[in-house]
């Protein structure tokens, strides 16, 4: 049995660093800064929590190869953020990444899962796609500053929660 390449856990305030190293590296013209994700961590707590955030280390180096963020709002969940370290792509990293968010979105009870990505990023639509997401429209120059059109995608997880259907007797 072949060792995991990497082990997902929850991302915590001391992974922020590491993390944003990767994201400069993966996005450079519209990296993430810190207080983003240190907004996105503070509501990922607690009974209240509507954003989950994971993190992916290599067992052998301790060192981060990946991330991902989702938040939920109402019946609603948005994959906010995906990156996997460019000596990881291929291996099925990303697919773990994203499974881990869809696997949240449901304890959240989202019904559907939206996500925007990069018009130029033919990569991750493909994992997308597999996933079962589905294009519904166009972001225009919503990646900035290089005024990249974003691709909104879209997944439905479950069926929307409906009231029961109540028998009444006739005569």
């Amino acid at each position: 049995m072949t060792p995991p390449t990497a082990v997902l856990r929850e991302m915590r305030w001391w992974d922020i660093d590491p993390v944003l190293e990767l994201e400069h590296e993966l996005f450079p013209e519209d990296a993430w800064s810190a207080g983003m994700f240190w907004s996105e961590l503070a509501h990922a707590r607690g009974p209240q929590a509507t954003r989950r955030y994971v993190v992916a280390e290599s067992p052998v180096t301790g060192r981060i190869v990946g991330y991902a963020g989702l938040a939920a709002a109402g019946d609603l969940a948005d994959v906010q953020t995906i990156g996997v370290t460019r000596d990881h792509w291929g291996g099925g990293l990303g697919s773990e990444l994203l499974t881990d968010l869809l696997k949240h979105a449901t304890a959240f009870e989202c019904a559907e899962v939206l996500l925007e990505v990069r018009v130029d990023n033919t990569r991750a639509q493909k994992l997308y796609e597999r996933f079962g997401f589905e294009p519904i429209g166009f972001r225009r120059g919503y990646y900035q500053p290089g005024n990249i059109d974003a691709l909104v995608m879209r997944l439905t997880v479950q069926e929307p929660a409906q009231e029961p259907v109540q028998e009444t007797e006739t005569d």
